[in-house]
């Protein structure tokens, strides 16, 4: 099946502005509107000696300029051995390239030259082992500690780092591999990993669904197979497989109820892959395959709505693509109300307007820090790096949009919009201006007087928040209000909080509504009563290390320590860096992540970097 470019897609739909150009442009180097890649064939040896990926990837090629003879691709610090390509009589010849001068945002500019329009051109090459979408863990660094570890993480423009590539979610493309491995690793991807099963270090892997290069996935290390249900399982270190199974087991729900409201999933099987510590984000959405942080198995399934985050993507992302980093919202705006929606209705109503309340408090607390012009949905990046995108921007003002629009439409208007907008854009890439005109047209003119296309713009291009954005509460929150009070006031003592049947959700709006002045000898009554500097739940850890840090209570330092040093996602560690810069312990924070770094990914590594070369506190602050 071929699919167009989006440039010209949307140029013979008359929708393609300049803004829209430059917008694809500013993030990759590919020559969308004269030739794109329809299928990628990898054939790559993972080498952990050398801490890299060799062998090559055969690009088929379909062309929309009759003239042009030339394939740009994004890399980035690969080394590019030679390029074959196959013309219309099926023969092989070699073709010229030049690998440009590398720029920090982009990478390096591959340009192929052909003597006639090639069916396929096939780059031999080796990625290095600064590649920034790897990383490759000694077996010390893993869980297991019996054999080293590699995986992938190509968000947002890192699948260059390894692969090659138009690095554009602009472009969909199918992709099938065969990655060697030593015997005794078991390698998997994005794709249908039944070959996977059979552990003798020569894999096949085939993505028959089209996807955007950012999804293109892998993983190798010491990993088993557990199935959870007929269309659900983990792949794991043995260490934390059977715990992971026993926490994500009600996935396959979540999957039942997803299909009931949006559409039956359109891409076979649900497997996730879990990580070691170090890998820098909570999940990554790769299809089929979800990459997911050990730091979420709790063993009382409170931190699971990250699988329901997960999973929403493969409606929302996945299968409904942002042609643009700046149009990041559309992937993770809709994924956060998707997975809340199936947090409602696999674990309740309750649970779900507790973690709305916490996202929507966390939003409106970052607001405060952010310039304005990055507090607009539909964001500007200017040539930044679309990593600088990532913010609970995207993600929960999006979802408080989608929120806003469901109460005022009601549910049995918005599901169908909803379900509607996946269909009509299944295997699509698309701009938020496509996006409006949808809106408009299914639902804003349907339903006339609702909702102004006025307010609809205010939410996506005005900074902050609208004035009547939902603003989402919860009873039980308020009861931990209530009885905070009389704590704080000395009416009840630190034993006399009401905490046996509180949740981690109830616990983090309690840690994260205490003073931030609260007196060292309060810290110490609930440190003792409840020893929460040595909690095994990562994010309570979090909300009270960084009220700890904040408030200069010495009790944390060595949990603390052990905490940086043990895990490497950066939501769980970076706000921690910055607290202790800003109070004080910029030193001792240094020590430590001179210790930690080389567990960290390289994306986490750079964030962390660039924290303690920062010329003054405020510098970092005003970031």
């Amino acid at each position: 099946m071929k699919f167009k470019p989006l440039l010209l897609s949307l140029a013979m739909a008359g929708a393609c502005s300049q803004a829209t150009a430059d917008a694809i442009s500013q993030h990759t180097y590919a020559n969308l509107d004269d030739v794109t890649t329809t299928h990628l064939l990898l054939d790559l040896d993972v080498d952990f000696d050398d801490k890299q990926l060799e062998g090559f990837v055969e690009h088929t090629l379909d062309w929309h300029s009759a003239t042009s003879k030339t394939l740009v691709l994004d890399t980035r610090d690969l080394d590019i051995d030679k390029v074959m390509y196959q013309d219309q009589k099926g023969s092989w010849h070699k073709a010229d390239f030049t690998l440009a001068a590398r720029d920090d945002v982009k990478g390096s500019k591959l340009t192929i030259k052909f003597k006639s329009q090639a069916v396929k051109a096939r780059i031999y090459y080796n990625s290095r082992p600064e590649a920034s979408g790897l990383q490759w863990l000694t077996p010390e660094q893993t869980a297991s500690k019996s054999h080293p570890f590699m995986y992938s993480q190509s968000q947002a423009i890192h699948a260059r780092s390894w692969i090659p590539v138009q690095d554009t979610p602009a472009m969909r493309v199918t992709y099938s591999a065969r990655i060697h491995t030593p015997k005794d690793i078991r390698a998997v991807m994005s794709a249908d990993n039944k070959d996977a099963l059979y552990k003798d270090g020569d894999y096949l892997f085939n993505m028959p669904q089209p996807i955007s290069p950012y999804l293109i996935a892998i993983g190798a290390g010491n990993l088993e197979f557990k199935a959870m249900s007929k269309q659900t399982g983990i792949f794991a270190e043995p260490t934390i497989l059977d715990a992971s199974v026993a926490e994500f087991n009600d996935t396959q729900a979540m999957i039942d109820k997803t299909n009931a409201m949006y559409g039956e999933y359109a891409w076979g099987r649900y497997d996730l892959l879990m990580l070691p510590p170090s890998f820098p984000f909570g999940g990554m959405e790769n299809p089929r395959l979800s990459f997911i942080t050990p730091t979420v198995v709790a063993g009382d399934k409170s931190l699971v709505n990250l699988i329901a985050h997960e999973l929403a993507h493969s409606w929302s992302g996945n299968l409904v693509t942002n042609a643009t980093w700046e149009d990041l919202w559309l992937n993770e705006g809709f994924t956060s109300y998707v997975e809340n929606r199936i947090m409602e209705e696999v674990f309740g109503r309750d649970r779900a307007v507790m973690e709305q309340a916490l996202d929507a408090a966390g939003l409106r607390a970052l607001l405060k820090t952010l310039p304005a012009p990055d507090t607009r949905l539909n964001l500007k990046l200017n040539g930044r790096d679309p990593d600088d995108a990532f913010s609970s921007v995207p993600y929960t003002k999006g979802q408080l949009f989608l929120i806003y629009l469901e109460n005022k439409f009601g549910r049995d208007k918005f599901d169908p919009f909803v379900k509607g907008y996946f269909d009509q854009f299944a295997f699509k890439s698309l701009t938020t201006a496509q996006f409006v005109t949808y809106l408009k047209a299914n639902l804003i003119e349907k339903y006339p007087g609702v909702v102004s296309m006025d307010k609809v713009n205010e939410w996506i291009f005005e900074p902050g928040l609208p004035s009547d954005a939902p603003n989402p509460t919860s009873d039980a929150f308020d009861k931990v209000d209530a009885v905070t009070k009389t704590w704080l006031n000395g009416e009840i003592s630190a034993a006399q909080l009401p905490t046996a049947d509180w949740s981690v959700h109830e616990w983090l709006h309690f840690l994260n509504n205490l003073p931030r002045d609260l007196s060292i000898e309060k810290m110490t009554e609930l440190d003792n009563q409840f020893n929460l500097t040595q909690s095994t739940n990562a994010e309570r850890a979090f909300a009270w290390f960084m009220l700890a840090v904040g408030n200069g209570y010495q009790p944390i330092y060595s949990a603390l320590d052990e905490h940086l040093s043990g895990i490497g996602r950066r939501k769980l560690i970076v706000p921690l860096y910055k607290a202790l810069i800003k109070n004080g312990k910029k030193d001792w924070a240094h020590d430590v992540y001179l210790k930690a770094r080389p567990g960290y990914h390289p994306l986490a590594q750079g964030t962390v970097d660039d924290l303690f070369a920062q010329g003054t506190v405020d510098d970092l602050f005003a970031k």
